[in-house]
């Protein structure tokens, strides 16, 4: 087949400008081949290269005694003690989820459990945060089906529970919804694996399932906006298969522990390119491959279309050559390629040869060193309008109108289609704040959270990013958990557009300090950019998933409350509306600034629910709703009514950051008060939980009815 000429047109379909292009020239000398033009769209785009966000990526706290590796591998390591570490990482699938919702939610499932195991560990949670637009847009049920099918049919196969994570719906989504998927694992330290290739003349070796056309071109897809010819785009979204990847995990720890493996490196965006030029890159080495040794399931594939697929369930290793045999035994054992496809060399080249034809040779360090490095410019988000009044509102009425929307509701609806219990370790699934899983076979346990507020990092970036780690540092410290460390995937509109990026550096200077106030490094994370159709974009929507650490069972911190309960409130209270909920759902308006962020506050009030958990029989953190919507699932999870004594709309509704709500008997309430008036801890009674009746402000409803409202919207939305 012969291939197609290097034109204006083709260069600006592989999403290179006139300027990238003339780079290209300058690093080769003279006009690329139709499959170097490819690999060099796949490895400059902005998924792979991060060419408009590494500037700021860089100022991110990365470090701590924690962190075994922070970013730049395929995941993050933290130590968990014991010569034990978790490795995680949050990443987007938001285009081709669109695109083609079951597979572009799966494949964003399996990609980044490999990403996990690819350095030896074993996955042991998953979680997912999800943003849909309207709940009445025409495409949003479409979405919501597949996505949430397509994240349990994967997760559920394969033998992950899914543990926690969070929906939401805004018009801002309806021509771009947002995938992200998180998964930890559990490792040995002394049994950790890398990407970087080491020695010459190796071999490098393609590991899992055959290669298609599937997800060719897919990292640029995913690195451009949308527009009207969408469906044009269906053929670049990658296929899963679950049980592929189970056999995929299973071989590769098998492998990993014959000593075989000298580095390896999952094939995820722009396959065996990226995965062959970062092994190579990072161990300061060539790469030659040989294509017509790939293993493929289509006839008469080209140079370009292998070196671009996505496909899925594929690895690339490379191994030691005297340990060959049993390697091969054991992916064969499995019913799994294992192909030698190349070799690593001494000389920088990214050599590719198909059928003895040399498709492709570039200075492979020069390709991926010299990406473009964009600091584009940016303008800061004008200071919010102040808020103007806020109606008084009956508090139950305030309450119900909150429940009887889908970003309120429960969303059993969509946690019951995933398999939260697999693997028999989850201690707490969805639904109930952070989640929980055991680390087997220890008394230790691990937490997970995934936390962000779109509205206040629109109306105040830098306030936004740093509400989302507080909220995941709340999150974890309110089941008991010694926050560790994050991983951020950043989801954002057109960087070339200078609000835009105003909003993501605003963003990242959030994040930063928030993460470095509260002793939660950034381990690793994904950037995604270009989330906009016809050029509207999403709401700025940075995401952190974030793990903590729980030594004794004994340590957790319930999120039930029991008839007679007190309900105390810890932190203070002022009643700030700007962005609420309350003022979004109810009144329709997202006006005024987001709350303020106090890190110290943060950090103080979350040390003192830890140190003082003996005296805390349930706890859950203030966010979204405030004290009301708190107080009341808090309430409805123990199956009792609640009593609240303030009645004003800004206590019951404010959205005051570094609070808690505690729930626990008359004696420890006292102590619980006498330790915080010593450590100067704000703490106020607020209410009891008793009988069958939510009661706020005098205004009363029945558990029974709030909570047929509470259970029922989303499905009667949705199912």
């Amino acid at each position: 087949m012969q291939d197609p000429a290097i034109t204006p047109d083709l260069i600006s379909a592989h999403g290179l400008s006139d300027t990238e292009y003339d780079r290209i020239l300058d690093i080769i000398g003279r006009e690329p081949t139709f499959t170097e033009l490819g690999i060099f769209s796949a490895m400059w785009n902005e998924h792979c290269s991060y060419k408009s966000s590494k500037k700021w990526l860089r100022t991110l706290p990365t470090t701590g005694p924690q962190v075994i590796c922070g970013p730049g591998e395929n995941a993050g390591i933290v130590d968990i003690g014991d010569g034990q570490c978790i490795v995680f990482k949050m990443e987007s699938h938001n285009h081709p989820s669109y695109i083609e919702p079951y597979q572009g939610a799966a494949t964003g499932v399996g990609g980044i459990l490999r990403d996990v195991f690819t350095m030896g560990a074993r996955p042991i949670a998953a979680m997912n945060a999800l943003s849909f637009g309207e709940p009445d847009h025409p495409k949003t049920r479409q979405l919501v089906h597949g996505v949430v099918e397509g994240v349990g049919g994967y997760g559920n196969c394969f033998g992950v529970p899914t543990v926690g994570g969070e929906v939401r719906f805004h018009p801002a989504y309806n021509g771009n919804c947002l995938v992200n998927a998180f998964a930890a694992g559990l490792a040995d330290t002394d049994k950790i694996f890398y990407s970087a290739a080491s020695g010459v003349g190796m071999p490098v070796v393609y590991l899992g399932a055959k290669t298609g056309r599937d997800g060719v071109g897919g990292a640029t897809m995913a690195s451009a906006e949308f527009d009207d010819t969408i469906e044009d785009k269906r053929p670049t979204v990658q296929v899963g298969d679950p049980f592929t990847e189970k056999r995929l995990m299973e071989a590769t720890l098998e492998l990993m522990a014959t000593g075989a493996v000298i580095s390896i490196q999952d094939m995820g965006a722009a396959g065996l390119t990226c995965s062959a030029v970062e092994m190579g890159d990072k161990g300061g080495l060539g790469v030659k491959l040989n294509l017509e040794n790939v293993p493929q399931r289509e006839p008469d594939m080209t140079a370009y279309e292998m070196m671009l697929s996505e496909s899925q369930e594929r690895m690339l290793m490379v191994l030691k050559p005297e340990l060959e045999a049993e390697a091969r035994a054991v992916f064969e054992k499995w019913d799994l390629d294992f192909a030698i496809v190349g070799e690593t060399i001494a000389e920088d080249r990214f050599l590719i040869l198909h059928n003895g034809e040399v498709k492709a040779d570039l200075p492979l360090a020069t390709l991926s060193g010299s990406a473009p490095e964009y600091d584009r410019p940016w303008v800061e988000t004008p200071a919010a309008e102040p808020l103007a009044d806020v109606p008084n509102i009956d508090p139950i009425d305030g309450l119900r109108a909150l429940l009887s929307t889908p970003n309120y509701a429960a969303k059993q609806w969509v946690y019951e289609q995933y398999d939260s219990q697999v693997m028999a370790d989850t201690v707490r699934a969805p639904g109930l704040g952070a989640g929980i899983v055991r680390v087997h076979g220890t008394d230790k346990a691990v937490a997970f959270t995934s936390d962000v507020t779109p509205r206040y990092v629109k109306a105040n970036p830098e306030r936004g990013g740093a509400q989302a780690v507080a909220e995941a540092y709340r999150n974890l410290t309110a089941v008991g958990a010694k926050p560790l460390a994050t991983t951020d995937n950043m989801n954002f509109g057109n960087p070339e557009k200078p609000e835009i990026m105003g909003q993501f550096v605003g963003a990242i200077k959030g994040i930063g300090a928030a993460v470095k106030a509260l002793d939660m490094p950034i381990v690793s994370g994904n950037v995604s950019l270009y989330n906009e159709t016809d050029g509207q974009g999403i709401l700025p929507t940075p995401t952190i998933g974030a793990v903590g650490l729980i030594d004794h069972p004994d340590d957790i911190i319930g999120g039930t409350a029991r008839d007679g309960h007190v309900a105390l409130l810890i932190g203070e209270t002022e009643g700030h509306l700007g962005q609420s909920a309350l003022l979004a759902e109810v009144f329709n308006r997202e006006e005024g600034d987001a709350p303020e962020v106090d890190l110290e506050a943060e950090k103080r009030n979350g040390d003192f629910i830890r140190d003082n958990r003996q005296w805390i029989d349930a706890c859950t953190d203030l966010s979204d709703g405030g004290l009301a919507l708190a107080a009341f699932e808090m309430a409805e999870a123990a199956g009792t009514g609640v009593t609240l004594d303030a009645g004003d709309t800004p206590t019951l509704f404010g959205e005051d950051q570094a609070r808690y709500l505690v729930a626990c008997n008359f004696d420890k309430a006292e102590a619980l008060m006498i330790a915080a008036g010593q450590a100067g801890v704000p703490v106020t009674t607020v209410g009891r939980f008793h009988g069958d009746l939510v009661t706020m402000g005098g205004a009363s409803a029945p558990l029974s009815e709030l909570t047929d409202i509470f259970r029922n919207t989303f499905a009667d939305t949705f199912a």
